[in-house]
């Protein structure tokens, strides 16, 4: 025969667990309020990871550019462009025009500053360039390629062959405008 009283208890404590759908709710909406005020600022912080990535390949690029040249004995250039909403880059000897599989992207999220950019540009291709001679030094034009975000966006970040002798280094937007550039 079945105890009315076990049966009894056991039906008490199954009501009690758990939560209310009051309790759910607040969990809910505190969770929502939170990810709201999270979300701008590790956007900014994936955007700007995005940007400094893209700087430090072309960075690497531009070193790669220039050992190259050394160890060749040749002049060889990097180009830039930003076709089709994507900035891509090819690392080539200076007579030659690079090929499609030698173009490099970067994140689609990135672009070519043509503001702060500062190479040499090609009027009719609007590709830009910095060569290196034999000793890995400028050879002609020194400037910089600056990167900013395609979102609007003031962050900025840039690369510099800022002497002669080739010497490359990397810069990031200021508040104030030195001879009419931001980023230096």
């Amino acid at each position: 025969m079945i105890n009315p009283k076990k049966t009894c208890d056991r039906s008490l404590t199954s009501s009690y667990s758990g939560f209310t759908l009051l309790e759910n709710l607040i969990i809910v909406s505190m969770m929502g309020i939170l990810s709201a005020i999270a979300a701008p600022s590790w956007l900014s912080f994936i955007n700007h990871q995005r940007l400094t990535t893209s700087i430090d390949r072309i960075y690497w690029a531009m070193q790669t550019t220039r050992e190259e040249a050394k160890r060749s004995k040749e002049i060889w250039q990097i180009s830039f462009k930003d076709q089709n909403n994507t900035v891509q880059w090819a690392i080539h000897r200076r007579d030659d025009t690079p090929t499609q599989p030698q173009w490099m992207t970067l994140d689609q999220n990135v672009q070519i500053d043509p503001t702060e950019t500062t190479l040499y540009q090609n009027q009719t291709t609007k590709i830009w360039r910095m060569q290196f001679d034999h000793k890995g030094r400028a050879n002609g034009q020194l400037g910089r390629v600056t990167l900013s975000l395609r979102n609007g966006s003031q962050a900025k970040r840039c690369v510099f062959v800022s002497t002669l002798l080739g010497t490359l280094r990397k810069a990031q937007n200021n508040p104030k405008p030195k001879d009419g550039k931001y980023c230096y």
